[in-house]
């Protein structure tokens, strides 16, 4: 009997393609779109680039149509909005800065959606993410792996995938290039094969997280004091979640040298600025820890991490401390650290586990 899978189809030549190859493959194959908000409730309109428009539903449902298979459209808007958005900007409003689209594959993608195919008696649900995952005899663990197409890996947004995800996930691109995967959907004439990839969070319009933060989540943006290093004020600043670590543009400070978003303060209501040798820490704390490749880290162990989606891996030792969190020590200092952002850690193409930087 054919295995039945459910393909995350978001409208964008991936998730289309990934299709494609399953149906080739001898998969018995639906596709499925989620509904996370309508544009009244977030500032994007249904046009711009970002995931999850009426537009991206309408090609989803083209390639459907194409391929010859069922398309489903699911609304989770009451569960992004708790587990995505809510959580965004609480974490915004606490002086983090926070990565929603992990949250969206932790909560919303993956977990929602494999509940979701297995209500409808499906084996596997199948996105276009370009990662890999393989079934290791030796641990019985599941692993997740890197692209083969380095430049286009997303293993660093999927960490949070648990053993019983990984189970249940099929990534046919994997393996793929992404030259390669346009290739296929013109080939096949599919709607969208020279659609652009998304960019940036889908629920808020330009980037403009603080007007997002302000208008639509009432979150009131106190000003409050610049300080240096040293504590003494420098200046007055507009509100904290008009900021992030590292940032340099858009300060309305005049110092006479360049000078650099250092942290946050929530309590004190505080930013701290300083130069960009002040920038670099030589370790961090992470929690909410979701190890892949392990059960659980007991002792030291040297890995590669990144800080960043878009940073390269650096050396590393992390260390496991009290309350399931780890001490991840630098062999050389690192630039921007950022709270609420995500440390992945790696052992070669292998995605060790990872965490939030707190």
């Amino acid at each position: 009997m054919k295995k039945k899978v459910m393909v995350a189809m978001s409208g964008g030549v991936d998730s289309s393609v990934a299709a494609v190859l399953l149906r080739d493959q001898g998969y018995d194959i639906c596709g499925a779109t989620l509904k996370l908000f309508s544009s009244e409730d977030v500032l994007t309109s249904c046009r711009t680039r970002t995931c999850c428009s009426l537009e991206d539903v309408e090609d989803a449902r083209s390639v459907c149509y194409k391929l010859g298979i069922e398309h489903f459209v699911f609304n989770f808007g009451a569960a992004f909005k708790e587990e995505v958005i809510r959580k965004f900007a609480n974490s915004y409003e606490e002086g983090s800065t926070p990565n929603p689209c992990i949250d969206c594959n932790r909560y919303i993608k993956f977990s929602k959606l494999i509940q979701r195919a297995i209500l409808m008696e499906k084996d596997y649900i199948a996105t276009g993410h370009y990662a890999q995952i393989e079934f290791d005899r030796g641990s019985g663990r599941y692993l997740l792996k890197k692209s083969a197409d380095k430049s286009k890996d997303q293993s660093y947004v999927l960490y949070v995938l648990t053993q019983h995800d990984l189970s249940r996930t099929l990534l046919p691109l994997g393996a793929m290039r992404k030259t390669d995967v346009r290739k296929i959907a013109e080939e096949r004439d599919l709607i969208n094969a020279r659609k652009p990839d998304s960019q940036d969070i889908c629920f808020v319009q330009d980037g403009d997280y603080a007007g997002f933060l302000e208008n639509k989540m009432g979150i009131e943006s106190k000003k409050g004091k610049f300080i240096d290093t040293r504590g003494n004020v420098i200046g007055e600043h507009q509100g904290i979640i008009h900021y992030t670590v590292g940032q340099r543009k858009g300060l309305g400070v005049a110092l006479g040298k360049p000078v650099y978003v250092i942290s946050k303060n929530k309590d004190a209501n505080t930013v701290t600025l300083g130069s960009d040798e002040e920038l670099y820490t030589d370790r961090l704390e992470a929690g909410d820890i979701n190890m892949i490749a392990v059960e659980k880290l007991t002792a030291p162990m040297n890995a590669m991490v990144k800080t960043r989606y878009s940073q390269a891996e650096t050396e590393a030792i992390l260390h496991p401390v009290e309350n399931d969190k780890i001490i991840v020590e630098f062999k050389n200092k690192q630039r921007a650290v950022t709270s609420g952002q995500a440390v992945v850690f790696y052992d070669g193409d292998i995605v060790i586990g990872g965490g939030t930087i707190i």
